[in-house]
Formats: structure tokens, sequence, C-alpha cells
């Protein structure tokens, strides 16, 4: 056992020398969450601020209807905030500006169009570089419009079959309740916020490049020659291969923990219950350590594994949605990403967030546990009589 341990602080003492550990389980993880926590909102979290401007050229009920009823509603929820201009000039400006992101513009005589059948048109003016508060904009006045055509139909419909009161039938309409109510449910399993998302994504995704260090130093061993010598000296085998596998351990944990507590002291990343947060890491890393260790056994040189390894690090971590959430891409995609330790280990910090205590990550715990049975397994049979021949 004691050889073990020298053999992993040996290895694990080239690794920070020549500072390849540092750079892919620190440096780079560490910098890319910081750049896409940056640049990508959170809608979600509510941490994604709408800046919405009105002006009212119309003051007819159409515009009032939106003005008085919709804008507040949405404000009040948080979803925005809404300014109100007296001069068209002015508010483009601000647009031009970026102090506000979409502009809402009620022309003279919408109102008097729509209450006639001959409809109208609402101008709304986005920022170039505010897209995404644009297409937002734009779904809250399709939604109010399409309100209103509701009530024009009906009005019109009534107004065919002999009534004679517009604005008695227009307060019914617009009384009557939805056809549709959109209502909040709970989703079986929960999404993290954007900020801790990236965090999470990125640590487990370079988790596999960091612990191919250790699973791939025997082919380095022998490349260089200094396999026979650790075969020769008054130790055994195992110590050897427990040695090269500690040290991929060390390397993974270590990085994982550091991302963890960097992120959330620089970018307000959310991890959840410490406890279960790092039962999570020693399956995750112990996942990790099985797969690259079957790729190193498959190989017959150390480039060759490297090759490898990142091929399959790259494509796990892509399938297991760490650059992007799974809801967002096809239905199919959630389902095989439940062949990667990567969808397990954030669905398992996602279900921790909401505080439902550690019985929340038993689940995808065992189920990385079982890539990790599995693939020492597999490696174990693949390389059986060749893994430590000099």
């Amino acid at each position: 056992m004691r050889a073990a341990f020298i053999i992993a602080a040996k290895d694990l003492s080239q690794r920070i020398r020549d500072r390849s550990a540092i750079l892919l389980g620190l440096v780079a993880p560490l910098g890319l969450a910081l750049i896409f926590g940056a640049i990508i909102p959170d809608t979600a979290g509510g941490s994604f601020d709408v800046f919405l401007g009105y002006v009212d050229e119309d003051r007819g009920q159409v515009s009032r209807g939106f003005i008085e009823e919709v804008l507040p509603d949405v404000v009040a929820e948080g979803l925005a905030t809404a300014t109100s201009y007296a001069d068209l000039d002015g508010a483009l400006a601000d647009v031009e500006a970026g102090t506000i992101h979409a502009l809402y513009v009620f022309p003279e005589g919408l109102s008097d169009g729509v209450m006639a059948g001959q409809g109208g048109t609402v101008r709304l003016v986005g920022n170039v570089d505010q897209s995404i508060s644009t297409q937002i904009a734009e779904a809250i006045l399709d939604g109010y419009l399409a309100e209103v055509d509701a009530i024009s139909i009906a009005v019109g419909a009534a107004v065919l079959n002999g009534a004679t009161d517009p604005e008695a039938i227009i307060a019914t309409a617009a009384g009557a309740p939805a056809a549709v109510v959109l209502a909040d449910t709970e989703a079986a399993s929960r999404e993290l916020d954007i900020v801790t998302f990236f965090s999470a994504g990125m640590a487990v995704f370079f988790l596999f490049f960091t612990v191919q260090f250790g699973v791939s130093s025997l082919l380095e061993e022998r490349f260089h020659g200094t396999l026979p010598r650790l075969l020769g000296a008054p130790i055994s085998r195992w110590s050897i291969l427990g040695g090269k596998a500690l040290t991929s351990f060390v390397l993974g944990i270590v990085s994982m923990i550091v991302l963890a507590v960097a992120t959330t002291l620089l970018i307000g990343a959310e991890w959840g219950d410490p406890a279960g947060v790092l039962i999570l890491m020693l399956a995750g890393v112990l996942s990790a350590l099985g797969i690259m260790a079957v790729v190193a056994v498959v190989s017959k040189t150390p480039e060759q594994a490297a090759n490898w390894q990142s091929i399959v690090a790259v494509v796990l971590g892509l399938l297991g949605g760490t650059f992007f959430p799974l809801s967002q891409g096809p239905a199919i995609l959630s389902l095989f990403s439940k062949l990667t330790p990567h969808a397990w280990f954030l669905q398992g910090l996602g279900d921790l967030s909401a505080g439902d205590g550690l019985a929340v990550v038993v689940t995808p715990a065992l189920a990385m546990l079982a890539f990790f049975v599995v693939t020492v397994a597999l490696a174990t049979l693949l390389g059986r009589g060749k893994v430590l021949a000099p």
C-alpha cells in the first residue's frame, strides 16, 4: 500500500510541475464557466433584465389595454421594466443606445381602425444587440394582440347577428374566462440555474481529461522504458495499478472541489448541500476513471490513448448535456444522455438544488458507480496479461 502512495505522489508531482493537470483540471473549466455564465442570460433564475419602452400616440382602447393591464402585470412579476415616452425620436434614440431593449409604438388611430374592423399595426423596435429581449417583448405583444383579435371577431359576429351596442359586447368578451389557462407544475427533475449549470457542466466535462493522466501513465512508463524498473522493484503489480488509479482519483476529486468552491465565490454558483455534492463528485470521478481506463487499455501508445480519450470525453460531454440544458434539445437526446455519467451528475445536482435532502442523490450516484463497476471489469478483462507487460 505504501508503494502505491509513493507512485501516486511521484505522478502527482510530475503533473503539477508540467502544469498539465492545472490547465485541464482548473484553468480551462473555470475559464469557460466564467465566459458562459457572463454571455448567456439567466432567464430562469430571474437575473435577466428586459427593459421595455412604449409610445402611445393612439390613446385608445387597444393601447390602453396593453399599457394599463398587460405591462403592469409583466412588471409586477419581475420579468421586465417599462418606461413611457412622449417623444418617439427620444425613445428611438434610447433603443439605439441600448438603454431600452425594445420599444412599442402604438400609432394614432390604431383603436379606431380595430373597432371599425380595418385592423391596425403596432410597431416593435428592438435593439440589434438585444435579440432575446426583443423576442420576449414580441411574445408579450403577440399574446395581447391575439386577445384583441378574438374580441374583434366576437364583436363582428355579434353585430352581424343584430347587436347594437359594441361597447357592451367588448366588455362582455373581455371579461370572459380564458379558454386555456397556464399553470405552474412541478417537473420530475429540476434544472440548475444557468451559472451553476455551466460551472458543474465544465467541471464534469474536463474531469474526463483530468483523470486520463493517471490511467494513461502506464503507457508512458512503457514508452520511456521505466515500466521494467517498476516491475523489477520489490512491489506488487497491484501496487503499481493502485498508484496510477490513485493519481487519477486525486486529480479528479481535487479539481472538482476547487472548481465548486471557486465558482461559488467568484460567480455565485449554487451547488447545493456540500455532503450531497461530495457524494456525486466521488461517484463521478470513479465513473470517469473506469471509462478512461478502458480507453487506455485498448491503446498501444500514449499518443493514441490521449487522442481516443479526448474523443470519448468530448462525445460523452456533448451527449451528456454539459454545454446546454438537455431540455433545449430533442426528447430523444434526454434518453440517450442517460448513457453518460455527465447527465446523471447534472441531474443529481439539479435535484439536490431543490433542497429535498440527500436521498435525491442516491439514484444518480448509484448510476455513476454502475459505470465504474462495468468499465473496471471490462478494462480488467481486456488488459489481462498486457497492461503491465514490459
